[in-house]
């Protein structure tokens, strides 16, 4: 049976597949309340295609990576798996209980979604009672934890996204990954063109969803000279360079000030800074030899891009 969900979780394109067995968890854990008898969680892993990234290196096209790289994977690819895997289980008489993330219900307070619109995330419900992904992903087998809480897996880097499925069926366990790939370098925090992650690895959801959305004008080729023009000038020029300090509440009016490409089809923002924590990660680990697939060309082949930011020192001046 095992290799049967395999096989179909493969055939449903998965690339990773790994099973984590009850044991693993606390008894206090989330999937007990979800399903006290559980038995089994098994992961499925898809690869975030490298090819996804290209108009972001470029500096020409944002929507691929989260339309395809998100988005579908997101709303399509992965819920169908989820549900054909599902069935075959419960053709065995046994209960299966799929998760997919919920991107608009997060765990902690005071915090918000990059990836989608801050009205929309919901701290209302008990999220206690929704599992841990990245805990999960990591018992299943799929990766292991990098520096920043992403997972880092040996044929993708962090170019990955996951979901499971929580079974009262008992499955023999996939062994898990010994931490071999972070090396704690930072490159990861060096990247975020909004100094979004500190040196802890810890990020700042706010400074994240701000920069992800494209505040940095020297890395946003999208952005019109009169940006931020109703904001105090110094302030407004803090946020461009990505040196402005912020809290919550000054992060939704930034953020209410900077939609200048458009969403993705659903609710979900298109990422101006193109993940380059992740894509930083991953030339990392590329570099080293470590990521098991291997391409014909480097991820990057020149020297990164950016943009000057004269034109909104200057716009307005000519006014004066």
């Amino acid at each position: 049976m095992r290799e049967q969900i395999i096989q179909l979780a493969k055939k449903c394109d998965a690339d990773v597949v790994g099973f984590a067995p009850a044991s693993r968890f606390d008894k206090d854990d989330a999937i007990f309340k979800i399903l006290p008898n559980a038995k089994t969680v098994i992961g499925l892993g898809f690869r975030i295609l490298r090819g996804i990234f290209r108009g972001v290196e470029e500096g020409t096209t944002y929507y691929q990576y989260t339309t395809m790289g998100v988005e579908n994977l997101e709303e399509t690819v992965m819920p169908m798996a989820l549900l054909r895997v599902s069935n075959l289980i419960e053709g065995e008489g046994y209960l299966a209980v799929p998760q997919r993330i919920n991107p608009l219900i997060l765990n902690e307070d005071g915090t918000t979604n990059p990836e989608v619109d801050y009205t929309d995330v919901y701290h209302g419900v008990k999220a206690e009672n929704q599992i841990d992904f990245l805990d999960c992903a990591v018992k299943c087998g799929l990766g292991e934890r990098s520096k920043i809480n992403s997972l880092l897996n040996d044929e993708f880097g962090p170019f990955i996204r996951y979901c499971f499925i929580i079974t009262d069926m008992e499955l023999e366990q996939t062994p898990l990954m010994e931490k071999h790939l972070c090396d704690n370098c930072g490159e990861c925090i060096k990247a975020c063109p909004g100094r979004a992650i500190g040196a802890n690895g810890k990020t700042d959801t706010w400074r994240c969803a701000v920069y992800y959305n494209g505040a940095n004008g020297s890395k946003n080729p999208f952005m019109p000279p009169e940006a931020f023009a109703t904001f105090d000038h110094d302030k407004k020029m803090q946020i461009i360079n990505g040196q402005a300090e912020f809290n919550s509440e000054e992060a939704k009016e930034i953020l209410d000030n900077i939609y200048f490409y458009p969403p993705a089809k659903h609710f979900y923002r298109t990422s101006i800074c193109g993940r380059a924590c992740d894509r930083a990660c991953y030339m990392h680990l590329e570099k080293k030899g470590v990521l098991t697939r291997k391409f014909n060309r480097p991820f990057r082949e020149k020297q990164d891009w950016k943009l000057s930011t004269e034109q909104f020192e200057n716009f307005g001046k000519d006014k004066e």
